[in-house]
């Protein structure tokens, strides 16, 4: 292919992007399980998708870049092992060169191996979640230090403590066996919801406000943990619950780029399958008779807000019950902050605005606190308080789209 001019460079270099998005969870859980290193597996990767950048702008993208990339960061990675002289690296290079991979088990992919890796009980449970959203999700540190509300310091230390002791320790590169499964499901699970809510409202700069190759991800590996897990009842929440809120994706962001609030939103819009698929997930958790956990409670909510054909249709009254429910199971800031939601339908903005007061000592950082006490000084007629927390928000959110939402409400004010 003959090399490209600048007005091309500009495809090639949205070619990369998307190769990025689609191809490194798949290129680095490959390497991961071919020479058993994470830290290789990563840096061979990058590696590779920088020779991308260098490449493809003059030889053109190949017609396969997904195969391309693993191609040339499997050569990265030899290359990396074989510039090494110590004795051990010499032994792992005749290894990886002359013997057959681990056997693959009873799920062939790369990536949900790579996850339960990450997720060992061996890990602290904050490094797993930080370990899997960097290496299956491809997250940034920064991306991965907003969804844990720390310093990306602190982030990119567990990454890297984490790594270390996978190495060290020797953890195995697979899925768990049928008896170890259901106790290591849990850190897998919390790992994958917050993959899926960095796509469904995502936070690195420069990145389109909803990233559909995430929540996308999420949802299949999900999928393939509940063909392993049938009837755990979490795994089957957290299916529910993406699908109901992947269902409004199209709605979310208007044409413009603003996110587009639920009372907002054409519902007309939302996907009809992936709705009757949720809501008959939830309907088999009920029918169980088994005490619901968190993921279940969370989709049933979300049951409730897909049932509604107009927000005035809402049953609040259920949706507070719910959230009544969720806080026994799940006390967090963040869960008693969506309920305040609900109270302010049913008893008012005042009652709601003194719930949501109690949490700011623990939420002062998170810009959706600051987004939901403007609402309810908005709706109170207190403007200038209302602008003032808008202005908190806007510049504490990290998403384009929310962004624009925020500041548009924040003008509107008189």
């Amino acid at each position: 292919m003959p090399p490209q001019g600048r007005g091309q460079a500009v495809p090639v270099t949205q070619a990369v992007a998307l190769a990025h998005r689609e191809e490194w969870a798949r290129v680095v859980a490959t390497l991961a399980r071919r020479f058993g290193d994470l830290d290789i597996a990563e840096e061979a990767t990058a590696e590779a998708f920088a020779t991308a950048v260098e490449r493809w702008p003059a030889d053109g993208v190949p017609p396969n870049p997904g195969a391309w990339l693993t191609t040339t960061a499997h050569r990265k990675a030899i290359d990396r092992i074989r510039r090494e002289n110590k004795r051990d690296d010499k032994h792992r290079e005749a290894q990886v060169v002359h013997e057959p991979p681990e056997p693959l088990g009873a799920i062939d992919d790369d990536r949900l191996r790579l996850i339960f890796t990450c997720c060992h009980p061996a890990l602290a449970v904050e490094a797993r979640v930080a370990l899997t959203l960097r290496m299956v999700g491809g997250l940034t540190v920064p991306e991965i230090a907003r969804a844990f509300l720390v310093a990306e310091s602190a982030t990119g230390q567990r990454i890297t403590r984490a790594k270390a002791k996978i190495k060290a320790a020797r953890i195995p590169y697979r899925v768990p066996s049928a008896e170890d499964l259901p106790a290591r499901v849990s850190g897998v699970l919390t790992a994958l919801f917050l993959v899926f809510n960095e796509g469904y409202l995502a936070t690195g700069p420069g990145t389109d406000p909803v990233r559909h190759d995430l929540t996308a991800e999420a949802i299949r590996l999900t999928r393939l943990i509940r063909d392993l897990l049938p009837d755990d009842g979490e795994v089957t929440g957290l299916l529910a619950l993406m699908l109901l809120t992947e269902a409004r994706r199209t709605a979310r962001v208007s044409a413009g780029g603003e996110l587009v609030a639920l009372d907002e939103q054409d519902r007309g819009a939302w996907d009809t399958a992936l709705i009757a698929e949720g809501h008959g997930l939830v309907r088999e958790r009920l029918a169980a008779g088994v005490a619901p956990g968190r993921y279940q409670i969370l989709a049933a909510i979300n049951a409730v807000h897909t049932s509604a054909r107009d927000m005035r249709d809402t049953d609040w009254s259920q949706v507070l019950a719910l959230y009544d429910q969720l806080v026994r199971v799940d006390p967090s800031p963040v869960v008693a902050l969506n309920r305040a939601i609900a109270v302010a339908e049913l008893d008012g903005p005042q009652v709601a605005l003194a719930a949501v007061g109690r949490l700011e000592p623990r939420l002062a950082g998170y810009h959706p606190f600051h987004a939901t006490r403007a609402d309810l000084l908005r709706r109170l007629g207190r403007g200038q308080e209302s602008r003032a927390a808008y202005d908190r928000a806007i510049e504490l959110a990290g998403n384009t789209a929310e962004t624009a939402y925020l500041t548009r409400r924040r003008d509107q004010l008189r």
